[in-house]
């Protein structure tokens, strides 16, 4: 049996290759050449930015999509925007990550029972990616599902919490969306849903530090 790390080494190769679409490739590439101001003197990853994490993870986080001069930017989910910066505080506290910053993909950040993975792997114009876009992406997501095999996976938004119960055929209407929503698959995995990290949310207050640190705190004790 090949050992979970190369089996994602090798997907992730095949992620970060991957073309499959025109409009995304276009932006994202375009987002690399010409960068935001701040970032000038840097080198922009420009290509779809790959899962990381514990190979033998037991806690699988489904974001969205990478921010344009975030991810796109570093290579890395959730590294060197806002949203990480209100993420990996809060795993940091929970004890996910052994510290409390992501800036790149050399920063020495460590994950501990948990993988960092999102919905589309390409910065969508306008943080926006089409359904026809997500489902191209969707079998990577399938993947890492297969090989992780998660006891919790921790939806942040409701595309990542749409996407995870369609790739498991859920079609029970009582199951919504919501703040620490909670959920059980038949094969006996959690869903456990939270806001996204987004500045709408944290900036308005509808995601606070507390409310963030309490979605840890539950994967936590579900994993025992």
């Amino acid at each position: 049996m090949i050992p979970k790390h190369l089996t994602l080494e090798h997907l992730n190769a095949e992620i970060i290759a991957c073309r499959k679409c025109p409009r995304l490739v276009a932006w994202r590439e375009e987002v690399a050449r010409t960068k935001r101001r701040a970032y000038q003197d840097q080198e922009y990853w420009g290509k779809p930015v790959p899962g990381f994490g514990d190979p033998n993870a037991r806690v699988l986080v489904v974001g969205l999509a990478p921010g344009a001069h975030g991810s796109n930017r570093t290579g890395r989910q959730f590294t060197g925007d806002a949203s990480g910066d209100f993420l990996f505080p809060a795993l940091y506290r929970a004890g996910f990550a052994n510290q409390p910053s992501a800036e790149s993909r050399s920063d020495g950040l460590l994950l501990k029972d948990m993988y960092i993975t999102a919905s589309g792997r390409c910065a969508p114009p306008g943080n926006k990616p089409s359904p026809e876009e997500l489902n191209n992406c969707q079998p990577y997501l399938e993947r890492e599902l297969e090989i992780l095999r998660p006891k919790v996976i921790v939806c942040l938004g409701r595309i990542a919490f749409e996407r995870i119960l369609k790739i498991y055929s859920v079609r029970n209407s009582a199951w919504k969306f919501g703040h620490a929503a909670l959920y059980r698959l038949e094969n006996g995995i959690w869903i456990l849903c939270s806001y996204h990290p987004s500045q709408q949310n944290t900036l308005t207050g509808k995601l606070t530090a507390g409310m963030f640190d309490d979605i840890w705190k539950k994967a936590k004790t579900l994993i025992g």
